[in-house]
């Protein structure tokens, strides 16, 4: 028979705890097995600590994130006082909390674009989701029922639901039988790994448009609902778009009289220096999401914003049915808004731009300095995020076997050495908070200098 919840061994190391409990999400197998899992116990500023007491600057915001940090008494105090006033509700059925109603506005204010309506859901994947649905609505509700494609890129990274794991440009979703046949990839904009010999950034970019161009005409306009694209695409390694490659490939889309979708996920609110990715890259979306950022990671939100445009048809295709008929239970939590509410005040009305877009120098700078060791073939990156794509030999670009789990082998180094980072195929990802200070900076660049020395050197003994 099975143990209790109370005669459950608690007093065992969490290690071992976690081995019979938790199932974790795209974590190393190999390592888990070796290594167990670090239990993450509490966190301070930009730093967490483990079970140990052990320390680590969490190079990547978490998730991308946490962006506040770990100890923001605003977030927190905003959080007890909708507790203490309304600390659940829904927005079905005409009803809506008020601070969901008030981020609403707040978010249409700040947005890049005009902004009618904002949805929201619990994260971006539900976010991104919901994006699709109502594309499909709209093309059925507009006589178009055959419109149901969706081009996405290589390397693109827009969720886990069955929907948007289809839409994530990478080899791991054949495990789950996907893409679905409704999603179409364009290539990856990466300039360093795919342009061809003596091409400029800005040809590179326009041969990109002409592709997409030439894969619309292919597949057929009219049976394309949208196209979704991340400012900089984020897991996928941190690919910075080339000169000039949004404005041309909204002319393609334009021309073709297919919305655009910026998923705003990651680099929305300040991660890219301003506080969306589509200012900084000339994007014009017709959909935005966002999440993460909205709330420093302080609770699950994501938000879909509309233009009076996109926001008008989709209420038309609704007519016939009555309502929109989708939705997600916790999807406009008032405690949620109220941590958004205050963490874009933070954000928008503190300096925290300002902050970020003076820092931003200092870690790419960081990031080129690494970028000269020999087991770095690019070192690329905006503002506060960048990735050091690892490679056997520089001048080829040949990165190492698979076998050898180098990026893995850095990244727990880097642990080692109090340093949280994240490894992703060939790439090393690095994210910071916002909170941090160019100490903080100059700290995890000379640890990820150390490491690469450790691990070339290892390397070089095998």
């Amino acid at each position: 028979m099975a143990a209790s919840v109370a005669e459950t061994p608690t007093s065992e190391v969490p290690e071992r705890r976690n081995e019979s409990a938790f199932l974790h999400s795209f974590s190393h197998l190999k390592t888990l097995r070796d290594d167990g899992a670090t239990v993450i116990e509490r966190g301070e500023g930009i730093h967490v600590f483990d079970t140990e007491g052990r320390r680590y600057i969490e190079g990547n915001s978490g998730l991308w994130n946490a962006v506040l940090g770990y100890d923001n008494r605003r977030l927190r105090d905003a959080a007890v006082r909708q507790y203490d006033k309304l600390p659940a509700y829904h927005a079905f059925f005409g009803r809506v909390p008020e601070t969901s109603l008030a981020l609403a506005e707040r978010l249409a204010e700040i947005a890049p674009m005009p902004t009618e309506k904002v949805y929201f859901t619990n994260s971006g994947s539900e976010a991104n989701d919901s994006v699709v649905k109502m594309l499909w609505m709209i093309a059925r509700g507009e006589g178009k029922p055959e419109k149901r494609k969706i081009i996405s890129r290589r390397h693109a990274y827009h969720g886990v639901t069955v929907m948007t794991a289809s839409l994530t440009g990478k080899d791991y979703v054949e495990a789950f039988g996907l893409p679905l046949p409704e999603v179409v990839f364009a290539e990856c904009p990466h300039y360093w790994r795919n342009a061809r010999d003596g091409e400029s950034e800005a040809d590179y970019a326009q041969r990109l448009a002409d592709d997409l161009d030439a894969l619309i005409e292919r597949e057929g306009a009219d049976t394309i609902a949208g196209f979704f694209a991340e400012p900089v695409i984020g897991a996928g390694g941190v690919i910075v778009p080339p000169e000039g490659y949004f404005p041309a490939v909204q002319e393609v889309l334009r021309k073709h009289g297919i919305p655009l979708v910026a998923d705003e996920v990651i680099c929305g609110f300040g991660r890219t220096g301003k506080l969306w990715g589509s200012q900084t890259y000339g994007i014009e979306p017709d959909i935005l999401v966002a999440s993460k950022c909205i709330t420093a990671g302080y609770f699950p939100m994501g938000a879909v914003l509309l233009t009076p445009e996109m926001a008008r048809r989709l209420e038309a295709a609704a007519e016939s049915y009555g309502e929109f008929p989708h939705g997600f239970t916790t999807g406009a939590h008032p405690v949620g808004a109220a941590i958004a509410l205050e963490a874009i005040d933070i954000l928008v009305d503190d300096g925290y731009m300002d902050r970020v877009a003076e820092l931003g120098p200092r870690f790419q700078e960081g990031l080129q300095k690494l970028g000269r060791h020999r087991l770095v073939g690019e070192a690329r990156g905006v503002c506060l995020m960048g990735a050091l794509e690892i490679v056997a030999d520089k001048e080829s670009k040949e990165p190492f076997s698979e076998e050898l789990e180098v990026s893995e082998r850095i990244a727990l180094s880097a642990l080692s050495k109090g340093l949280i980072i994240r490894p992703l195929g060939n790439a090393l990802v690095i994210a910071p908070p916002f909170v941090i200070d160019e100490a903080g900076i100059d700290e995890i660049v000379e640890i990820i200098g150390r490491t690469l020395d450790d691990v070339a050197a290892e390397l070089d003994a095998a």
